[in-house]
Order: structure tokens, then sequence, then C-alpha cells
């Protein structure tokens, strides 16, 4: 399916929380450079450490891994991609896991805060946490540094509450859009003056956010780049929440794949509406199924939205009866 360090990200996580050991093969076999990123190993030695598990093929460049977790503990923990790698992916592997420990986890992660391909920080706190909090999860998730391709150098505090058992979450009716918001950010250096008075016109990343009278969230970005104008880097952003707005799910596009470990997981049936599905999202039910007793379906909506605006044909309705694994540490 996707092929890339999603896979391992899931099974990874997955295998620590059940204690399942793994063996991943043709690690991104498909990509112009195969094998491990550091961003990658980072995350599975810190996913080995929370579980003073073995890991094996740990190196940059490494094709293959297998990974035997024991216990989850919680405690205090560091992650340094040592690169602009995503914090936010690193979150992603690790969030799940520290939520089946027997203590509160304190997790200090570095790398990059903004990046292309990933979630940025914004969208991790401001549409990613309320949406996993649905599902009972407690976290606090605080920036402590931004850092921007290719330095890097950013850090992010977290803080996870264990949790007994996950609870099934139904998002089905979207509503009409409330109000859009946009953020945008710079980095460099030039003086505070300076940038505050031609901040649209260097526009380093646009984030805009839609809140829906259903009590949705939905967002997206667009980071700029050399030889692309702060202009088409504002447009892109809108151009992308517009199209999330038009299929009428509750979710958007980049949050879809995020939830399907928490519907895996949790007790009882998730049913969330989202746009039609990605292939991310498709991965991570391929994989969640495989590792778990959960059951996933995914049906094409043909009623109507509550919203005029979006069309019930591209809105779909990912079901999940969830394995219901339970913290038996607590």
């Amino acid at each position: 399916m996707e092929g890339g360090g999603q896979i391992l990200r899931v099974c990874a996580a997955l295998s620590c929380i059940t204690g399942t050991p793994i063996r991943v093969r043709n690690i991104r076999a498909g990509r112009s450079t195969p094998g491990l990123r550091p961003q990658h190993l980072c995350g599975l030695q810190l996913l080995s450490q929370m579980t003073s598990g073995l890991l094996q093929g740990s190196e940059v460049g490494s094709t293959h891994i297998t990974l035997e977790p024991r216990a989850v503990g919680g405690g205090a923990y560091t992650a340094d991609t040592h690169t602009a790698g995503s914090v936010c992916l690193l979150l992603q592997a690790s969030l799940p896991v520290s939520l089946f420990s027997n203590q509160r986890t304190d997790l200090v992660l570095k790398g990059g805060t903004e990046t292309e391909l990933a979630p940025h920080s914004d969208y991790t706190l401001k549409v990613f946490k309320p949406i996993v909090e649905k599902f009972g999860v407690q976290f606090d998730f605080d920036v402590v540094k931004r850092g921007f391709y290719p330095k890097g150098g950013g850090v992010v505090s977290v803080s996870v509450q264990p949790i007994r058992q996950l609870q099934p979450v139904v998002m089905e009716t979207r509503g009409g859009v409330a109000r859009i918001t946009g953020t945008a950010f710079v980095a460099g250096v030039l003086p505070i003056k300076v940038t505050l008075m031609l901040m649209l016109k260097l526009t380093l990343m646009a984030v805009r956010l839609a809140v829906t009278t259903g009590g949705c969230l939905l967002a997206s970005s667009a980071l700029g780049k050399r030889g692309v104008s702060p202009e088409q880097v504002g447009v892109a952003a809108a151009e992308a929440l517009l199209g999330n707005l038009r299929h009428g799910g509750c979710v958007d596009d980049f949050l879809q794949d995020q939830l399907v470990i928490f519907m895996a997981l949790a007790s009882g049936r998730s049913r969330i509406r989202t746009g039609p599905p990605t292939l991310h999202t498709r991965t991570a039910i391929h994989v969640a199924e495989a590792l778990t007793k959960a059951k996933f379906t995914i049906t094409k909506c043909e009623d109507a939205s509550a919203d005029a605006n979006a069309s019930a044909s591209d809105s779909y309705l990912i079901e999940c009866d969830g394995a219901g694994v339970e913290n038996t540490d607590l």
C-alpha cells in the first residue's frame, strides 16, 4: 500500500501496546532513498526505550528491522532526530504507546515542528489534540521552540496520562462552517519590526482552520520555499481547506489515518464520516487489522450532507469495531 514510514509507526506502536514481536522488511523500498531515515530510526529507538525492548536493524538505511517489546513503562524520555525530521510524526508513534503505560509519560521531542509531508505543530495542537481527546486521551503538547527545514532544532514537550481503555467516537454530522481563521509564520533574521510589516509578503507557512457548527475541526497548511511567492503559499493553503470542506466529512484528509489506531484500540464501534479514504488511511487500516482484532468497514455515503455546499458523493463512513485493548497495569 503506502509503503512508507507510516507502516513503521503504526505497526511498531501496536507491537508495543499488544506485546507482539514484529519483523518489517523492504522498508521504504519504493522511495528514492530506501530504508530507514533518521526520523524513522529515532521513532523506533524511542519505542524500544519505552518498552525496554530489543530492536535489531537499527541503523540509517536499514531495510529490515525486528522489534521485541516488553512492558510499556512511563517516565521521561527524549528523542532527537538531529535533523528537520518531524516531531509530530514521532508523536504519532509514541502517543498511543504512552497511553498504555502504568504511569505518566513525559516526552521531549526534537527536530522539525513545521515540515513538508507531515503534520505541523499547530495542526497537532488545534486539530489532532481536541479530536483525539474524544477517545478519552489526555495529553499536554507545548511548543518550546519552532524548527523549520533544513535546520530543524525545534523542541516540543509532551505529557501523557495513561488510560484504562479508549472509548469509541462517533462523528457523522459536520454541520455548517461557523468560522475560518488563518495564521502566517515567518522565520529568518529580519528585525521584528520589519518582519511584522512584511509578514504577508514573507510568509514561510500559512495555516487555515475551519470550525463547524457540529463541533468538527478541519485544517490545511502550505509551506513556503525558494521560488514560491507568499501569495502562492496562502492560496495553496486555502484551496486545500476548500477541498476538504466540499466533501462533507467531519475530519480532513490529513486526520483520517491518524485516527485509525485509536479506533482500532477502542472498546466499541467508532463511526467517522470522511472524504474519500486516502492511501495512508487504507494502509493504517490494513496494519491495524493485522495486529489487532479490530474490524473496519468503509461505506460510501448516499445521504445529503448537513452542509448545502458539500457533496455527499465524496463522503464516506469509516466504521470500526474496536479491539477493546485494556491497560492492565492501571
